[in-house]
């Protein structure tokens, strides 16, 4: 009577378990980058609370980041600094540089562009040079 596995069942079984760590360790890699670039993308909160506030108050958007309130060098891990730019009266964009995420996104940048109404400021996030898979699922594109 036989006990124990063969050698062919002992290698498949180490096959399968390369291929899945071959799938899945990339796809955890990109998790764990797309969870810092949101964390990234939460820490604009206050930003957005700003621009939103002046722009409610005043009836357009701010000048500049002084006058908007902004902390353009955040404390948050995963933002190096945060640039402001007024389009027009009714639209700026928060732009922010990325760090500390993985050797492909830091140094690249994401931005969230307000649109001011009667209604409030409407924000919408997209990819200035950052990779679309590493954007929260609400600021793809595609």
């Amino acid at each position: 009577m036989q006990k124990g596995f063969t050698l062919i069942e002992l290698m498949i079984v180490i096959a399968i378990i390369g291929i899945l760590a071959a799938i899945a360790i990339p796809a955890y890699t990109d998790y764990t980058a797309r969870a810092k670039i949101t964390e990234a993308v939460g820490a604009l909160a206050s930003a957005k609370t700003s621009v939103s506030e002046y722009y409610t108050s005043m009836g357009k958007m701010p000048a500049d980041a002084a006058a908007a309130g902004i902390n353009t060098a955040p404390a948050g891990s995963y933002v190096d600094n945060v640039a402001y730019a007024k389009t027009s009266d009714t639209v700026s964009t928060v732009t922010a540089t990325i760090k500390n995420v993985n050797s492909t996104a830091d140094t690249k940048k994401f931005k969230l562009t307000g649109t001011g109404s009667v209604a409030g400021v409407t924000w919408a996030c997209a990819t200035v040079d950052l990779d679309q898979k590493y954007l929260p699922a609400n600021c793809r594109s595609t």
